[in-house]
C-alpha cells in the first residue's frame, strides 16, 4: 500500500529544512552564464516536510527532486548535473522540457494543410525533440505563485514562426507546481498565430534508489496500457497499435523492468531495450488519471504518474554508458535511470489514425502530467 507524504518530518543532512508556516516555499539563485550574457537562474520549490524540487530557466530543466524514503532519508532521485555548462552541453534531455514536438518525426518533414514542412534532422535522418535547437536548449522567463499549500513557477517562451522549421510563433507556458503531498505537476499551455504541430513532455530521467545509485532494472513498474506503437529499426513507428499480452511490454501487472528486457526480440534489439511509446486504456482526451506507479523495493520509495496524455514513452536509458558525469561526479552508466515521458504518440503528424497533434489558432493547448513521490507502508 502507497500513502501520500504528509507526515514526513525528519530531515537528512543536506537536505533542505523543513519550512515554518510562514517561510517562504521559493528560493531563487543565480545558476549560472550562458556565452550571450544571459544569467540562469535556479528556482527550489520546497515543502513543509523537507522535500524539494529545484528548475532552472534554462531548458525549463529540472535539476532536483529530493524525497524521503521509507525510513526518511531523503535522496535526489533526478539524473542531472551541477552546472549549467553541462545542460548545455548535454544531448540525453536529462530533466528538460522537450518540444516543439516530444519524440521522433520520421524523415524530419510532415505535410499540414497541403503545405510541406522540414525540420531538423538531428536523430539520424529523423527529428527528435524539437530539433537541434529546441526548447531544452532556450531560456525561458520565469514567475514565482507562492500559496499555502503549494508554490509553482511559471515559465514562458516565445517560440518563432520558423523555429526549426515548425509553422507558426507559438507561445508557451510550464507551470511548475509542487505541494505538501509531494506531488509535483507539471502542466504546459501553448498558443499559435497559425496552424502547426506541437506535442510537449517532460524528460527527466529517475531513479528512485537515489540518481547515483546504479541500475533501475529492480524498480516495479505498473502501466494502465493494454497497447504499445512497434516501430522500425529507426524507432518510427509501424503505424499499428499492438497488444502488450504475451510480450516483454506487458506491464498490466506490477513487474521489474529488467525482467523481460534482456529477452530475445525484435522490438527490443531495435532500443536496445526499452524505448517505445505505450497507449493508455481508454483515452478519453480530457481527464487527469493513473496511468502508472514504479516501486523501488530497496528504499520503499514510489512515484505514480497521472497524466490526460494518450501515451507515455517508457525509456530505459540504454544509450547512458558511463561517459555522461552527473551530479557529484557520478558515471551515468547504462540503465541508470527510466523515463516515463507523457506525450501524444511519436511521428503522429504523419500517421493518420494517431490522435491529432495539430493546433490552430485560437485553440489552446493544454495538458497536465502530475508526478506523486510516496513510500511504501
Amino acid at each position: 500500500m502507497i500513502k501520500k507524504l504528509t507526515i514526513f518530518l525528519m530531515i537528512a543532512v543536506n537536505s533542505p529544512a523543513v519550512l515554518g508556516k510562514e517561510s517562504l516555499r521559493v528560493q531563487v539563485e543565480p545558476y549560472g552564464r550562458l556565452e550571450s550574457g544571459e544569467t540562469v537562474q535556479q528556482y527550489r520549490m520546497l515543502n513543509r516536510h523537507g522535500a524539494a524540487v529545484a528548475i532552472i530557466d534554462y531548458g525549463a530543466i529540472i535539476t532536483h527532486i529530493i524525497v524521503p524514503d521509507r525510513t526518511g532519508k531523503m535522496a535526489d532521485v533526478v539524473l542531472g548535473y551541477d552546472n549549467l555548462q553541462s545542460y548545455v552541453s548535454d544531448g540525453s534531455y536529462l530533466g528538460a522540457v522537450v518540444g516543439r514536438y516530444a519524440n521522433r518525426i520520421a524523415k524530419g518533414k510532415f505535410q499540414l494543410n497541403g503545405r510541406d514542412y522540414r525540420l531538423d534532422k538531428n536523430n539520424h535522418e529523423n527529428h527528435l525533440h524539437g530539433g537541434i535547437e529546441g526548447f531544452n536548449k532556450k531560456l525561458w522567463s520565469a514567475a514565482v505563485n507562492q500559496q499555502d499549500s503549494f508554490a509553482e513557477v511559471t515559465m514562458r517562451l516565445l517560440s518563432p514562426d520558423g523555429d526549426q522549421g515548425y509553422p507558426g510563433e507559438v507561445n508557451t507556458a510550464v507551470t511548475y507546481r509542487f505541494d505538501d503531498n509531494s506531488q509535483l505537476s507539471v502542466s504546459f499551455e501553448a498558443t499559435s498565430s497559425e496552424a502547426t504541430i506541437i506535442n510537449l513532455s517532460q524528460h527527466s530521467y529517475f531513479n528512485l534508489n537515489g540518481h547515483d545509485s546504479g541500475s533501475v532494472e529492480s524498480h516495479t513498474l505498473w502501466m494502465d496500457a493494454d497497447r504499445y506503437t512497434p516501430v522500425t529499426e529507426s524507432l518510427i513507428p509501424t503505424g499499428v497499435l499492438e497488444t502488450v499480452e504475451d510480450s516483454p511490454f506487458d506491464f498490466t501487472k506490477p513487474k521489474k523492468i529488467g525482467r523481460d528486457i534482456g529477452k530475445e526480440n525484435t522490438q527490443l534489439s531495435y532500443g536496445n531495450g526499452y524505448d517505445h511509446n505505450f497507449v493508455f486504456s481508454s483515452y478519453t482526451g480530457s481527464s487527469v488519471r493513473h496511468r502508472a506507479t514504479v516501486i523501488s523495493g530497496v528504499h520503499g520509495r514510489t512515484m505514480e504518474l497521472h497524466t490526460d496524455q494518450p501515451g507515455v514513452q517508457l525509456y530505459s536509458a540504454n544509450h547512458l554508458d558511463g561517459s555522461t558525469l552527473g551530479k557529484g561526479g557520478a558515471a551515468y552508466g547504462f540503465r541508470q535511470g527510466f523515463c516515463l515521458e507523457s506525450q501524444h504518440f511519436p511521428d503522429s503528424p504523419n500517421q493518420l489514425n494517431f490522435p491529432s497533434v495539430v493546433l490552430n489558432p485560437g485553440e489552446v493547448y493544454k495538458t497536465t502530467t502530475v508526478f506523486k513521490f510516496g513510500v511504501l507502508d
